[in-house]
């Protein structure tokens, strides 16, 4: 029993990304496309910090997952104060800057 709350605590640890590791995260897949041969563990190791190639494919699936439901557009807009700029320019540009992202 105590060996499997200590194998789900990790799990959930292991969940749990810094800014850094995002940053060393977004990085990697720059440098390791999707034909290179081990990709998931050259990321993991790029991005350190105990990851292991099963949590950066599984952060990776839901980056895709989070791209997917954004330009599906199936998400609320926040409701921001006006502040006087103009934001309507940037958010009409969004779908031609997520065309081009190349993950």
């Amino acid at each position: 029993m105590a060996s499997s709350s200590i194998a789900s605590s990790r799990r959930v640890d292991q969940s749990t990304w810094t800014p850094e590791q995002n940053k060393k995260f977004e990085r990697a897949l720059a440098v390791y496309d999707k034909d290179t041969p081990d990709r998931w563990q050259n990321v993991a190791r790029a991005v350190g910090g105990g990851k292991s190639p099963d949590d950066v494919k599984r952060h990776y699936d839901r980056l895709v997952e989070d791209l997917i439901f954004i330009e599906s557009a199936q998400f609320p807009l926040p409701n921001y104060k006006n502040t006087g700029t103009n934001c309507i320019g940037i958010l009409a540009d969004a779908p031609r800057l997520m065309k081009n992202l190349k993950l």
